[in-house]
């Protein structure tokens, strides 16, 4: 079935999504309709409004807070991240952890006295305690108070910390519950203002939450309904809502669920709102849910018994290039349902989030504009246009910024028309001023709720307001002139400002990027429904390609894991077909210009083919279409990398390629294209369940231009991998599998390939995830669900342990479950479906008998039920005590949970480490003193702290493991390609004069970190590629002096090395040391001897070295990438927002 085609609603809106900020500010000046005349007046009226705030009392608390601690300081950063532990973190231990880690290290004291606001010196009192109790090195008379404190313990100061926050609470949260804030409202109502009450809370996990947030509404919305006595709505209080509260999957990917089971709750609320005689608010969400609330709104103003009342209201932000066409839709929308509306204008919140998600995605545009000063001429511009429909609606105009109160004071004719709002705790001396000169009426919105729930809304409003150039941070600077203050956006526009890179120049000069998809753009998923409907039913066939005539074996069905019609036939290759390929395999020798300018070739003719591509990867390989973008995105990435990395290094020779089923796309064309870039033959095998998307890709690179001797494909199972593994004329290996399996192919090289031929193996792992108590829930376990069941849990990389703090193990295990059940299982052709099939019955089984397994000893916590067909697993969390219970992977969508207590980290991660294992690993947490010492100590090749530890990117995040899980060097990393050359080799004449009795000791493992290097990214995220020394590498000789020289070209490179003293028996290798290789540059029968010794180990893989080692023979390689938004919001970001 093809994707509904979007309403006509949702093309009108998505179609300016990513419209040229240029050609539409020129449309909004226009609009905006000022001559320069104006514009001056309201710049001198708006300086008039600044020096009045100037001159008036004490500015509110919030501006004297942020002017205090602006985000230029390390303070302002730190101040949010410990607001956050205190008011979310429940345990003693972790507190005073996360103080002494964001306190510590920052100047406090400077602060003492600058302020005139008694709360923010309180704050800086209790700080300045803390951070000189927990660092000792400050000479001086705070000594003998620090040693009191010392005295009376860490509580106390926890105590007088946790006294500001409270206070600070106080100042941005009106009251804990709608009594208390209703009964605190009174002050300023007497005033003459009005409010709108918004119930703190993050969106909806699981349906329990937008159960809970509904009945709280509802409740709210009974409360507020005492206050309202006016027989106009625009007087009395009103309330905010969030859709994203109102459902757990809000989301386009979800329209028919959220049809369904939102539209009435939010009706249910509008009635209940309208019976009230109060004004009912919808929030603005995300720019990727914009057309679907408005489809929601549409729906639930069309409801009749909604006639004859003005208060259903919506937020539109005017920093998005669709504010106009939203306010247009919504008149539409207001006039076919005969009812008059209110519009909020906002600036918009989640700018930076934003960006980020449009730099990730590789979106040609950003769906807000980029500069401060194109947003304020989008306010202005979008205030004409409400002033003019306000026969339909009623504008409301929330800001805090002088020259936009000025800009519309200038251009409305009728105050009762309109009102201002502002948020409680800000811009208070500004309103109250124009209140008592314009007579204008002025709504505050204020925050409801526990004070632990402020704080994502807190980190928000000090991110947006204190970056330098916002109009609350320079108001209270007496150094800023009132005309810089109050300057012109129309005039700004003129100047420069940093440039943001676009999705596509994210990673320029190094490669250009993949095309992305917007799957939540309504003409890109009509675009893509277009391009791959010809295909729902078509059929391929998949036989061997070679530089000679093949001779097959007979054809067979290639299954469907969704149950579905077969995508077509495969003829594997036979035994004839093998040495065919072996007698005609020539290495590419093309000039490097031309292999560089072929492979980029074919990366574009891969892109320009997604339609096709994306149909076989869901028909072939049961995958979802986020998987299938996020699969044709890295194989391109892959192509364009190593084209830029290629030289003029001589290739190995003939490489076999063998890649699995899990990324048949990507793995086979990272692997082969790698191969190719270095000037090699290659053998291409892919995995016996998916060998369509493999010959498509074959066909792709030929037609570019790569010569068929030099890519020959052949298809086919174990027998097929065995004689490309085991032949004297392999140069090379590279393997994308299971341990096991690589354990077997390094058997067969040292069997029948020459000593020392270099395998690449990236190989399964038993990945661990640790979050603790100071992690923010609601983003861990979005990370987990992605990271644990995204592709049915079908990557190398997904996480298979998880391990949670005891202290909110209880609340993030039901909210874990919650949104496991959110979760919907079928058929991956839909974008509804979030959890595919496996890929075939015999994984299936090996699943269901390990779930049935634990659900018969009592530990499965939560499991969904699988769809009739099809080869589908329903994904389960299994309780376990420790990583160490886990016999092997599960390569499925199956999360073990296990326990710990705060001082025990060190121990899980010590089990963790013993399970030998090391690919990635996962962590949560607000510490960085922890991130820094859990990523020293965690042996896995990827860390991601802060975020889901799936999805590696092609030069940002290099891949690979270590251990059991891999040989090196990392795909898509700086050290990779130089494998796939042809290694040195070095012939000594030495001999031993006596042979070794016991081999070497292995030396401690050196963890020093030799050599770090930023890579590039998308904006909010450090991504770190660092080395550290392999086990030492055992130096065979033949001789003292050769040992000795293979000993100086190891540590050379900053590795260690150990050194035979006689000659040591080869058959010892087989249960010796594990170290990191083994040199010998002697004759050929002993390097075999060698080879097949240390191919018969159990364990990781241990290379055999007939010359010179490359870098990453001695390095191990370790990527860290950190969500530096996870916070709450990207402060380096939003500093560039001039």
């Amino acid at each position: 079935m093809p994707l509904d085609y979007a309403p006509a609603l949702r093309q009108t809106i998505d179609a300016r999504t990513y419209a040229d900020p240029e050609a539409l500010l020129t449309e909004l000046k226009a609009q905006a309709n000022l001559s320069a005349e104006d514009r001056a007046q309201i710049t001198a009226d708006a300086a008039g409004l600044v020096r009045d705030i100037r001159g008036t009392s004490a500015p509110g608390m919030m501006e004297v807070f942020l002017a205090e601690y602006g985000l230029s300081t390390d303070e302002g950063v730190a101040l949010m991240c410990l607001a956050e532990a205190l008011l979310r973190v429940p345990d003693a231990e972790t507190i005073d952890a996360l103080i002494e880690d964001k306190i510590a290290p920052s100047d406090w004291g400077r602060h003492m006295g600058h302020s005139t606001s008694s709360l923010v010196n309180a704050s800086t009192w209790a700080l300045m305690l803390t951070g000189r109790v927990l660092d000792d090195d400050q000479p001086g008379p705070v000594r003998h108070l620090r040693a009191a404190i010392k005295r009376l313990g860490e509580p106390v100061i926890r105590t007088a910390v946790s006294r500001a926050m409270r206070e600070m609470g106080r100042q941005f949260v009106l009251g804990e519950d709608i009594q208390a804030a209703m009964k605190r409202a009174k002050g300023m109502e007497k005033k003459g203002f009005t409010y709108s009450y918004d119930m703190l809370g993050e969106a909806a996990r699981t349906e329990a939450d937008a159960k809970r947030y509904h009945l709280s509404y509802s409740r709210a919305i009974s409360a507020i309904a005492d206050a309202c006595t006016h027989d106009d709505i625009r007087k009395n209080p009103g309330i905010s809502v969030k859709l994203s509260a109102l459902h757990p999957r809000y989301e386009l990917a979800q329209e028919a669920a959220v049809m369904r089971d939102l539209v009435p709750r939010l009706r249910a609320l509008a009635l209940l709102a309208k019976s009230a005689g109060m004004g009912l608010n919808i929030d603005a969400e995300e720019a990727d849910r914009l057309a679907l609330s408005l489809e929601v709104i549409d729906t639930v103003m069309g409801e009749p018994a909604l006639a004859g009342w003005d208060g259903f209201g919506v937020v539109v932000q005017a920093y998005g290039p669709r504010a106009g066409t939203v306010i247009d839709t919504l008149y539409d929308i207001a006039t076919r349902h005969d009812r008059r509306i209110m519009v909020r204008l906002v600036k918009g919140a989640y700018w930076d989030t934003e960006i980020k998600r449009a730099q990730v995605e590789g979106i040609d545009g950003f769906p807000v504009f980029t500069r401060k000063a194109a947003t304020d001429v989008s306010y202005i511009a979008n205030a004409r246009k409400l002033l003019n429909m306000t026969d339909r609606i009623y504008p409301q105009f929330a800001t805090h910024n002088a020259h936009t109160v000025a800009a519309v004071l200038h251009m409305a004719d009728d105050p009762e028309a309109y009102e201002f709002q502002r948020l409680h705790g800000m811009g208070e001396t500004l309103h109250d001023i124009v209140m008592e000169k314009h007579g204008t009426r002025c709504r505050i919105y204020a925050p409801v709720g526990a004070h632990r729930d402020l704080l994502a809304y807190l980190v928000r409003r000090l991110l947006e307001n204190g970056a330098n150039s916002s109009f609350v941070n320079q108001i209270v600077d007496e150094n800023v002139p009132p005309e810089v203050v109050a300057a012109d956006p129309f005039d700004q526009l003129q100047d420069s400002a940093p440039t943001i890179p676009r999705g596509p120049e994210v990673f320029l000069p190094q490669r250009a990027n993949a095309k992305g998809f917007d799957l939540a753009h309504s003409p890109t998923l009509a675009a893509i429904e277009e391009a791959r409907a010809p295909f729902a039913d078509a059929t391929w066939n998949a036989a061997p390609i070679l530089a000679g005539e093949a001779n097959p074996e007979a054809e067979e069905t290639v299954s469907n894991p969704t149950g579905g019609t077969s995508p077509g036939t495969v003829q594997p290759a036979s035994e004839a077909d093998v040495a065919t390929a072996l007698d005609n395999a020539a290495a590419w020798d093309a000039p490097l210009d031309t292999r560089r300018a072929t492979l980029l070739r074919a990366a574009d003719m891969f892109e320009d083919r997604y339609g096709e591509i994306f149909a076989i990867l869901a028909r072939e390989a049961g995958k979802g279409l986020p998987d299938c973008v996020a699969e044709l995105r890295e194989a391109v990435d892959f192509l364009r990398y190593y084209a830029g990395q290629a030289t003029n290094t001589p290739p190995a020779g003939i490489f076999t390629c063998i890649s699995p089923w899990n990324f048949p796309l990507a793995i086979f064309c990272g692997q082969v294209t790698a191969a190719l870039a270095a000037g090699n033959a290659v053998l291409a095998k892919p995995a016996e369940q998916t060998p369509l998307i493999a010959k498509l890709a074959v066909e792709v690179l030929h037609e570019a231009g790569v010569p068929r001797s030099a890519l020959q494909l052949l298809p086919g199972g174990g027998k097929v991998g065995a004689a490309l593994t085991g032949d004297a004329r392999i140069n090379g290996v590279a393997f994308t599998g299971s341990t096991a399996t690589a354990l077997r192919i390094r058997a067969n090289m040292a069997e029948h390939c020459a000593p020392g031929t270099p395998l690449i193996a990236e190989t399964g792992g038993l990945n661990a995830m640790i979050v603790d108590s100071t992690a923010l829930p609601e983003q861990a376990v979005q990370a987990i669900v992605e990271s644990a069941f995204q592709s049915a849990g079908q990557r190398c990389s997904a996480v298979r342990c998880l391990y949670v703090q005891e202290d909110i193990a209880e609340d993030l295990i039901r909210m874990l479950t919650g949104a496991l059940q959110a979760l919907n299982m079928g058929d991956p052709w839909h974008l509804s479906t979030d959890v595919g099939p496996v890929i075939d019955d015999t994984a299936r089984k090996g699943i269901v008998e390990h779930i049935e397994a634990a659900r018969a000893e009592g530990r499965v916590i939560a499991d969904l039920k699988a769809p009739e067909g099809g080869t589908f697993v329903g994904p389960a969390i299994l309780r376990v005590n420790s990583i160490a219970d886990m016999k092997r992977e599960i390569f499925g969508p199956v999360l073990h949970v296990a326990t710990f207590k705060s001082h025990e980290l060190d121990a899980v991660i010590d089990a963790i480490n013993a399970t030998g294992y090391g690919l990635t690993f996962g962590l949560h947490t607000r510490i960085d003193d922890r991130v820094q010492h859990v990523s020293e100590r965690i042996e896995a090749g990827n860390i991601y702290v802060n975020r889901n530890q799936i999805g590696a990117i092609v030069g940002s995040q290099p891949f690979g493991g270590e251990g059991l899980s891999g040989t090196g060097p990392k795909a898509g990393g700086p050290n990779y390609l130089p494998r796939f050359s042809a290694p040195d080799h070095q012939d000594a004449a030495g001999t031993w004069d006596s042979a070794e009795t016991k081999l070497p000791a292995l030396p401690a493992h050196q963890k020093t970190v030799l050599e770090t290097q930023s890579m590039p990214g998308p904006t909010g995220e450090s991504n770190r590629l660092s080395t550290l020394p392999r086990p030492a590498l055992l130096c065979m000789g033949p001789g003292a002096e050769t040992a000795a020289a293979q000993a100086k070209a190891v540590r050379a490179l900053g590795g260690v090395a150990v050194t035979a003293s006689g000659r040591i028996n080869p058959d010892a290798l087989t249960t010796g040391p594990a170290y990191g290789g083994v040199l010998w540059w002697g004759d050929d029968t002993t390097a075999r001897q060698i080879d097949q010794a240390l191919a018969a180990r159990d364990g990781a893989i241990i290379p055999l070295l007939r010359g010179l080692p490359d870098t990453a023979r001695v390095r191990a390689e370790r990527h860290v990438c950190v969500d530096t938004t996870a916070s709450g919001g990207n402060a380096q970001l939003l500093g560039m927002m001039a």
